[in-house]
């Protein structure tokens, strides 16, 4: 009965985490169906689903969702590491760098809708899967050109233009520029007349393209679900280190020691040998 009620629960009202947290889908989810979480039991599919439909940044800790689904915090954390193990849930820390240059580690709780194995979250550590293509929605750069012939009328461009110019801008916006530094390309030393508005755009846009910035790789970390100990892809399968896995480490060989430490031991052992040589010579 649990597992029915808990479809009451709005994604709408819930809670978003502070700047930094929260929920964070990965890339490479397939589109939504009914049947996502057939595989998972009741309960564990009424959590993911409702997990899957809030918003990038909603708080997704235990102590929150208790407050908003019907179940207690021990069921619900058992259920994330039901979730984890399934494949469609890690979480760890990402760096990320500010428009400063500056840089600071988060914690992220990334979710797929899309069941992933060891291996793609491995990749996806290191940045190797495929990014989500973006969405054809009128994003900053329609606005910015849509916008254009207000600063400078010469320039008005139509719905249309707009559309078909966005990409470029949005190619500019992938290179670091910002909204000033394309305004500052089209705009600066226009010719008198112009012909053609659209024409002038699109070739501006195309002959003054930034060059692609030097590719980094992003700096991420998982964690354990349980004890929260940070560990390579690899040494954390289903998202669980060994020891909560109930697997004993292996003893670690003893450090080799220091060479002073070593030319210390060696000449205690010289003194002593001497100091038995002049035993035996004086018995």
């Amino acid at each position: 009965m649990a597992e029915a009620n808990s479809s009451a629960a709005s994604p709408s009202a819930h809670p978003m985490a502070g700047p930094g947290y929260g929920k964070r889908s990965a890339p490479d989810q397939l589109p939504r169906t009914n049947h996502d979480f057939a595989h998972l039991s009741p309960r564990e599919a009424s959590i993911a689903t409702y997990l899957d439909r809030l918003p990038d940044g909603a708080d997704i800790s235990v102590k929150t969702l208790a407050k908003q689904l019907p179940y207690g915090q021990c069921a619900l954390g058992t259920a994330l590491n039901h979730l984890q193990g399934a494949g469609h849930l890690r979480r760890g820390r990402e760096c990320i760098t500010a428009d400063d240059g500056s840089s600071r580690w988060i914690t992220r709780s990334w979710w797929s809708r899309t069941a992933q194995d060891d291996d793609w979250w491995a990749a996806f550590t290191r940045g190797d899967v495929p990014r989500q293509a973006a969405r054809p929605t009128r994003s900053r750069a329609h606005i910015l050109l849509a916008a254009l012939g207000r600063t400078m009328p010469v320039l008005s461009l139509s719905e249309a233009d707009c559309a078909a110019l966005a990409p470029l801008v949005t190619d500019w916006f992938a290179r670091g520029a910002s909204e000033d530094d394309v305004l500052r390309a089209l705009t600066a030393g226009l010719p008198t007349p112009v012909h053609h508005a659209a024409a002038l755009v699109r070739n501006r846009l195309t002959s003054k393209l930034p060059p692609p910035p030097a590719p980094r790789p992003p700096l991420r970390v998982l964690e354990c679900a349980n004890c929260g100990a940070p560990g390579r892809p690899e040494t954390l399968p289903g998202g669980r280190c060994s020891a909560c896995r109930g697997e004993h480490t292996p003893a670690q060989p003893p450090a080799p020691l220091s060479a002073p430490t070593v030319h210390d031991h060696a000449a205690q052992i010289r003194v002593a040998m001497s100091r038995q040589r002049q035993e035996r010579a004086h018995t």
